[in-house]
Parts: C-alpha cells; sequence; structure tokens
C-alpha cells in the first residue's frame, strides 16, 4: 500500500508543476518533479485516468498540461 503513497505524492507534484509551468513536455515535466521516472510515469497515468491531465504527441515530444 505504500506504493500508493508514493504515487500519490508524484501526482500532486506533477500537479504543482503544471499549474506553475502550464503546457509542458514530457522529459521537463521528469527533470522538474523530484521523482523516479517510474513513478511520474505512474503518476501521470493516474491523473489522465482521473481526467486530470491531457496529453498528446506533438512533432517529436509529448505534452501534458492540466485539463
Amino acid at each position: 500500500m505504500m506504493y500508493i503513497d508514493d504515487i500519490g505524492t508524484a501526482a500532486g507534484a506533477i500537479w504543482g508543476f503544471l499549474v506553475e509551468h502550464g503546457k509542458v513536455s514530457l522529459s521537463s515535466l521528469e527533470k522538474g518533479v523530484d521523482a523516479p521516472r517510474n513513478l511520474v510515469y505512474m503518476a501521470i497515468g493516474w491523473l489522465a485516468r482521473e481526467g486530470k491531465v491531457g496529453i498528446k504527441r506533438e512533432e517529436r515530444s509529448i505534452q501534458i498540461w492540466l485539463t
């Protein structure tokens, strides 16, 4: 159950980063959030499943933003 808490913490960090920076690339988000890459990906999935973030491939990057 502890891992779920870690994913939730990473989701909160992602939310805060997106509030501050708006639409960003996945690579910028990975660099800007203080969490391991696997937790960042799981947290993005969690937020996407809840309809909290948008995700779209644009050219050579994946863009993420709050919805």
